[in-house]
């Protein structure tokens, strides 16, 4: 299925899920389906701007607590090394994941 897309959209999945990883990573309860990613790179044209609109518009009282440049500096870091490790292991090897299970299934919840 995920082989079967034009490269284009291989690459945009990658990138997607490593954005998702790296919420997961950070203890973010929130994740980004194919939709909401395609909205936030529409019109946006540098990931500190997608995640900032995201932060703004989603998560807002995160930006009561954290500086703006702070989150985003330490997202992209994280969605960096994610697209870093997909690289490597090549995208035959990368399998789609549902990250809407990984919500609810944290300790104490």
């Amino acid at each position: 299925m995920f082989n079967d897309l034009p490269i284009q959209y291989r690459d945009q999945e990658l990138v997607r899920n490593a954005y998702n990883a790296a919420f997961h990573e950070l203890g973010l309860r929130w994740f980004w389906d194919a939709d909401t990613y395609e909205r936030l790179t529409r019109g946006r044209s540098t990931p500190q701007e997608q995640v900032l609109h995201y932060l703004e518009s989603q998560q807002p009282h995160l930006l009561k607590a954290y500086d703006a440049e702070f989150l985003i500096s330490v997202i992209l870091q994280k969605q960096s090394l994610h697209c870093e490790r997909a690289a490597q292991r090549g995208p035959t090897r990368c399998r789609p994941f549902d990250w809407a299970q990984t919500l609810g299934g944290e300790l104490g919840c």
